[in-house]
């Protein structure tokens, strides 16, 4: 996908050559005698555009307009969301054309800002991804380059910039997510992070199953022993800033497939399991739109990656394992994983002595049942994080919301037979788990984003969301100087360090 921002006014937009023209009508449409203004207004006295963010109305071959199909579509109050709306609305009615070029003209929103802008490039990645990747015909998108159309494209393009970065970012993270578990084993996740390597400053470090026994994560190996795909521990470094710069840390759940180990999960919806490597996904998607943007700060990727499969030497309910922090678990439910997982990866990440540390995980369908599809759970042990993230959340319009961490919850994690238990029983499931993820948290500011809702779709809109990319990135940014380096290093391709040198190739199960 191409994305070009270009000065047009609605008076020289209809002379614009292109297949499409998409033109987003506020409620307050100020009057002109071009073309494309007086249709408009048509439109808006007749009824026959109805002012609400999303409804369209074509029109073909019009005359005094160059391009054969021409969209008006309501934006409403003209706001970041109506915008995104819109633009969502209109793609999709544009996308069964054959349309390779469209100009997305937003000169009609007066005092147009960066966000705005970022926000339509966005909605144009999100609503014209299309995955392919294990299709033996896969049907490509014809349109292929969008044209963001402004009255002042220097006084937006910081938005623009920042909107095809974060395309970039989502579509991987959508990628990996979307791919089907054998086709985003441990060993091809961490393959895919090591391309990432290939970027300037961008470092990648892949630890397998010796590396990480070394290291003493009991608790992580113990959700892999039961499968024959062995285990990965990949560490992503962005350095945009001096070396002295405390790191922010992002954490994501690798799960790239959970049957629930001996704890299996019932039948129905079980391929859905495949996206339980949303929270690794995300953290991809967010190092590549990091690499896009080159921002001057410093960031630190951890991704603990494995199957939880149900084999002859998977760990059982009552089995008790020692965690990295020499803390000791005892796995009263196999499908409680996740935590299993990324409580390992909390200890590591205290090496690197953060300025915050955040995991991401598809970890507890309590969080859908609270919070259902619309907002990710946010729980931190730190207000200013926690206020910090909740801000990008609404700037990004990748909400979240913070839940509550009272100490409480942690009553039901008490057993006889280790220091915790890996579950507390179904009575507030997700402020459980955080709980757990807290006590190997240390002393620096931690958040946990519980994406179990929000990193997927379900029924006939199924695939991942690429949530919550946007929502770090936003974080991230508002954590970088103002300056932000004038040019990336050029960085000639290096092999990164990895344990098993050959991609195996798609696996089936019988």
């Amino acid at each position: 996908m191409d994305f070009e921002l270009k000065t047009l006014t609605l008076a020289t937009l209809c002379s614009e050559k292109a297949d499409a023209l998409i033109v987003l009508i506020p409620d307050a449409l100020a009057g002109g005698e071009d073309a494309v203004s007086s249709l408009a207004a048509l439109a808006l006295k007749s009824g026959d555009l109805e002012a609400k963010a999303g409804k369209l109305l074509s029109a073909y071959r019009t005359p005094g307009i160059a391009a054969p199909r021409v969209l008006l579509v309501s934006v409403g109050n003209a706001s970041a969301k109506s915008v995104r709306t819109a633009i969502v609305a209109a793609i999709g009615a544009l996308k069964a054309s054959n349309a390779q070029r469209a100009v997305v003209c937003l000169s009609a929103l007066a005092d147009l800002q960066p966000d705005t802008v970022r926000a339509a490039v966005v909605a144009c990645g999100d609503a014209l991804y299309a995955y392919a990747t294990s299709k033996s015909k896969p049907s490509p998108v014809k349109l292929q380059r969008v044209v963001l159309a402004v009255e002042k494209a220097a006084s937006v393009k910081a938005g623009f910039d920042k909107g095809v970065g974060l395309v970039k970012g989502i579509e991987l993270a959508k990628e990996w997510a979307n791919r089907p578990a054998n086709y985003a084993t441990p060993t091809l996740l961490a393959e895919a992070a090591q391309e990432l390597g290939k970027l300037p400053r961008l470092k990648v470090e892949v630890l397998g199953p010796k590396e990480v026994a070394k290291l003493g994560m009991g608790s992580f190996m113990a959700v892999a022993q039961g499968t024959a795909e062995p285990l990965r521990f990949i560490v992503l470094r962005y350095d945009g800033a001096a070396k002295a710069d405390a790191p922010v840390v992002l954490i994501g759940k690798g799960i790239t497939f959970d049957s629930g180990g001996i704890s299996i999960k019932p039948s129905a919806e079980m391929d859905e399991m495949k996206f339980d490597m949303c929270g690794a996904a995300s953290v991809l998607g967010t190092f590549k739109a990091l690499a896009e943007l080159q921002p001057a700060l410093n960031v630190v990727g951890l991704i603990p990656a494995c199957e939880n499969m149900p084999g002859e030497r998977a760990v059982k309910p009552g089995d008790v394992v020692t965690s990295m922090s020499g803390q000791t678990i005892e796995i009263l439910n196999t499908d409680a994983e996740g935590r299993l997982v990324l409580c390992d990866a909390l200890t590591y990440a205290a090496r690197f002595k953060p300025a915050a540390v955040i995991d991401i995980a598809t970890l507890t369908g309590a969080c859908v049942v609270a919070l259902g599809g619309v907002r990710s759970g946010l729980f931190s042990s730190n207000d200013a994080l926690a206020e910090a993230l909740a801000k990008a959340g609404e700037s990004s319009q990748d909400l979240c919301w913070r839940m509550p961490l009272d100490d409480d919850y942690a009553e039901g994690l008490k057993t006889h037979f280790a220091d915790i238990a890996n579950v507390a029983g179904r009575a507030g499931g997700a402020v459980t788990a955080a709980k757990f993820l807290q006590r190997f948290a240390g002393d620096f500011p931690w958040a946990h984003l519980d994406i179990a809702g929000t990193g997927w779709k379900s029924g006939a809109a199924k695939g991942a969301t690429g949530r919550p990319v946007a929502l770090l990135i936003d974080y991230l940014l508002a954590q970088a100087p103002a300056a932000v380096p004038a040019k990336a290093p050029t960085k000639a391709p290096t092999k990164a360090r990895t344990v098993k040198k050959s991609v195996p190739a798609p696996r089936t199960r019988a």
